[in-house]
């Protein structure tokens, strides 16, 4: 199962209403993704004359948080930038809530001159990559390059694996902010944080302004 190429109306209009206005009594996210099936969601449809510019890598494997790859995902998508999800296998993963994502590159075959950045969803998936030498190579070239290295909640703990965060101002998780300071990093209490090329944001509540900075330092 999947969104489709380019996102949903449906998966647009519910990340609005439930997470950048944070209204009461949202629907839990796992009964979300039971909703949105390719069944249940129209897929949108981009004009004739659209083109993805660039495209971004992001790193997917079992326990990612759903939200956290799929709302920037097809923000970035509605922009006119693809990703390409690089695993250890070419397979389908689960997430952290059970929705599927699967994957379309090796990270094996991935390098860092075929990007334009790099988005880092939270969850579990970071901890276990974070231990792969390839993983940590492509964050650290990306970041090398002055491209986009981008990371919410959990997923600090692959740049923090890179070291590329030594006396850079970022945000994360509160569960990960010894880890973030311990390598020198500077943590900041707030929804993004922007320094240099580096965009990081705390939680899925704080998706709406992520994306939009994503957007913004592509554009």
């Amino acid at each position: 199962m999947h969104f489709g190429g380019h996102g949903s109306w449906i998966f647009r209009d519910y990340v609005r209403k439930h997470l950048e206005h944070n209204v009461p009594n949202r629907i839990p996210v796992a009964r979300f993704f039971e909703i949105v099936t390719p069944d249940t969601c129209p897929v949108y449809q981009p004009p004739l004359n659209w083109v993805m510019r660039k495209e971004l890598l992001t790193f997917v494997d079992d326990i990612y948080e759903d939200l956290e790859l799929w709302y920037p995902k097809l923000r970035l998508e509605e922009a006119g930038y693809g990703t390409r999800l690089a695993a250890p296998e070419i397979k389908t993963y689960k997430g952290k809530h059970g929705y599927p994502a699967k994957s379309d590159l090796l990270l094996s075959d991935a390098k860092s001159q075929d990007f334009c950045g790099l988005l880092v969803p939270g969850g579990f998936m970071p901890d276990k990559l974070r231990r792969d030498a390839k993983v940590l190579s492509l964050t650290r070239e990306i970041f090398e390059q002055g491209k986009l290295v981008a990371f919410i909640c959990h997923g600090g703990w692959i740049p923090i694996s890179a070291q590329i965060l030594k006396g850079k101002r970022v945000t994360g998780s509160c569960g990960i902010k010894d880890d973030l300071e311990n390598a020198g990093a500077i943590w900041v209490n707030k929804p993004v944080v922007v320094d240099g090329n580096l965009i990081s944001s705390r939680t899925p509540l704080d998706l709406a302004p992520f994306a939009k900075a994503m957007v913004d330092f592509l554009s």
